[in-house]
């Protein structure tokens, strides 16, 4: 049986993102998907932009659909790159920083978190926050 993102895990990993965005001061929204991509947790903290919600679910979608960061799957698709323009596929997939495959120290990914309001720099930190928590460290 393959192993399955729990809402427990996904809860893990939101609540470590949420702090770090509060440690840094910058609201965010960040969602946490399975493997297939599907939402497990949504948050959307008091003052973060609207505009990102969609943004930060497309980050995680893209991190588990392709088992990779979106700041990776970015550099795959800059122009003259293998994956040039697979931004457009998939319903459009988020391919810059704030994006990563949610997976424990040994084993493929369960799923994703997506992080975005702040800077590239700031989704990308605080995913690596929930990362962190989720491998519960």
């Amino acid at each position: 049986m393959t192993a399955k993102l729990s809402l427990a895990e996904a809860q893990r990993a939101l609540n470590g993102a949420l702090a770090k965005a509060d440690e840094i001061g910058q609201p965010m929204n960040v969602a946490i998907v399975d493997d297939a991509g599907h939402l497990v947790a949504f948050a959307r903290q008091d003052g973060a932009i609207l505009g990102s919600i969609d943004i930060a679910v497309r980050k995680a979608r893209s991190a588990a659909y392709f088992r990779m960061t979106t700041a990776e799957l970015g550099a795959a698709a800059a122009p003259g790159a293998p994956l040039y323009g697979i931004e457009h596929t998939n319903d459009g997939l988020v391919i810059f920083g704030g994006g990563i495959p949610l997976a424990k120290q040994r084993g493929g990914p369960l799923g994703a978190i997506g992080v975005s309001a702040g800077s590239v720099e700031q989704d990308t930190v605080v995913a690596e926050a929930g990362l962190t928590a989720f491998r519960g460290r």
